[in-house]
């Protein structure tokens, strides 16, 4: 399993995946029992104080693998008591042959009521689920949610959509979710992370060369594989501006923590010089608070251009205290032949017209934008809007239409770039919602640009080390003791 660790198949994926092992000679219920004993396996290590195991098995595949797990559940001598959402005698294939090979009697899913004691073992509908549950069965997960049953789920908990993690009417909560041969974006989305519990990943014996194959690569975790290939050398031959400027804008006098935090966390990361630019009733403040970050007056769009004739200056930050309105857009028009990081202000200040921002970044992508939902909704209103579309796909459309690395913010933080690439991260601890937080990210990020990565790789990278900084700070941190734990790749 471990060179299959870095792929999230779509469940579309994961069906052209079985039909190519059944089509290249490999026993589909062979891989059906294989996985029904490994849920059943997980269920006796999970809970060996069960007084009774209750399967639940729905009218297709993931149905069969209960159906599977039940008998050797049965036959490992626990207590099993079988529940069918419509009529099993209708069931096909595999999952036919795997009910037919259980000795249990079943009983229809309303029947089932919750008693002290039980396990449950959810087998109702797989990853592939695409319509809302029917009312038996939401009726019946509401019943084991208010009684707090454990619940232990095949593949993923019935109920959530294993493409975008989104609840689908009902879900159940698992305490614990056992998945074969490789996760689904579901399983990392919110709030399909939260709802599937303690995640284990079986190997049921598809060769890696199948799977392959058939991943499109476009979905992952945000991990150092995704992106440590273009990290830049080191050279003991090197200097301050072969690490890259990084150029963060203030907003005015009584609104300066906020670029400061993110001109750190730039330095931190690796950018070799990190300067802020301020409005000149702004440099006594900023002035008073820096040591190894530099200072230069910037009022005006002109100032700005005279300075951008010094052409090893190519990295920027703008939005964090920055201010939002016609002063940030002008900004923004100026810089758009460099690598630019527009966050919070600077991002709300192109929200009555996006197409303005759009219109400014062409070629290779050069701007990273790291919106949280509201701001999104604000950049991208008909994309936030579509309720059909899952956090990865509003990511990647929003990267096509803006050219640019989405960085979509919250609990599961989605990567996007506009070749369609995306990357979930899973590595930030819940006390990263802070005050501050999304300022160092900030740096973090335009650090890495600095240095020469590209947009995407530059933001999952920023991402991560985003995460891992909190993970150092510990629960109850700031954003100065964020800032503080930030290290370079």
């Amino acid at each position: 399993m471990s060179d299959l660790s870095d792929l999230l198949l779509t469940p579309a994926e994961m069906a052209a995946v079985d039909a190519a092992a059944a089509a290249s000679g490999i026993d589909s219920f062979g891989l059906m029992e294989r996985a029904g004993a490994a849920v059943a396996a997980a269920a006796l290590r999970l809970h060996p104080g069960s007084l009774r195991f209750v399967v639940l098995c729905g009218p297709g595949n993931n149905g069969g693998d209960a159906y599977v797990a039940a008998r050797h559940l049965q036959e490992s001598g626990a207590a099993v008591a079988l529940f069918h959402l419509g009529d099993p005698s209708r069931l096909k294939g595999d999952a036919a042959r795997a009910r037919s090979g259980c000795t249990l009697e079943g009983r229809e899913l309303r029947l089932y009521q919750p008693a002290t004691g039980d396990v449950v073992i959810d087998g109702l509908f797989g990853a592939g689920l695409g319509r809302e549950v029917p009312e038996d069965a939401r009726a019946l997960i509401r019943r084991v949610t208010e009684v707090g049953i454990p619940v232990l789920a095949i593949d993923l908990p019935s109920g959530l959509d294993g493409r975008t993690g989104k609840v689908l009417g009902a879900a159940f909560h698992a305490h614990n979710t056992v998945t074969f041969m490789t996760r689904k974006p579901g399983h990392l989305l919110m709030p399909g992370r939260e709802l599937g519990g303690d995640l284990q990943v079986f190997d049921i014996g598809i060769p890696a060369r199948i799977i392959r194959a058939e991943a499109s690569g476009l979905i992952a975790e945000n991990t150092p594989d995704a992106w440590k290939g273009v990290l830049p050398a080191e050279q003991l031959e090197t200097h301050k501006y072969k690490r890259g400027h990084l150029v963060v804008f203030s907003g005015e006098a009584d609104k300066t923590g906020a670029a400061r935090m993110s001109a750190i966390s730039g330095l931190k990361a690796g950018a070799g010089l990190v300067t802020i630019a301020a409005p000149r009733a702004a440099m006594a403040a900023n002035a008073a608070h820096l040591t190894a970050v530099m200072l230069h007056a910037v009022d005006d769009e002109a100032e700005l251009e005279d300075w951008l004739s010094d052409r090893r200056i190519q990295t920027f930050i703008l939005g964090p205290g920055f201010g939002v309105g016609a002063r940030a857009r002008g900004f923004v028009k100026v810089l758009a032949e460099r690598r630019l990081l527009l966050d919070a202000d600077g991002i709300s200040s192109f929200k009555d017209d996006p197409e303005q921002l759009y219109d400014l970044f062409h070629g290779e992508p050069r701007l990273v934008l790291t919106p949280h939902e509201g701001e999104f909704a604000r950049l991208f209103p008909d994309i936030g809007a579509d309720e059909t579309l899952g956090k990865v796909d509003k990511a990647v459309a929003a990267a096509r239409r803006a050219n640019a690395a989405i960085v979509y913010k919250g609990a599961d933080t989605v990567i996007a770039s506009p070749d369609g690439r995306a990357l979930i991260n899973t590595n930030a601890p819940v006390w990263l919602a802070t005050a501050g937080s999304g300022d160092v990210l900030a740096g973090i990020i335009g650090g890495l640009l600095a240095q020469g990565l590209p947009a995407f790789e530059a933001a999952a990278a920023g991402v991560w080390l985003h995460g891992e900084a909190g993970r150092r700070a510990g629960k109850g941190l700031t954003a100065e003791e964020l800032a503080a734990e930030v290290l370079p790749l």
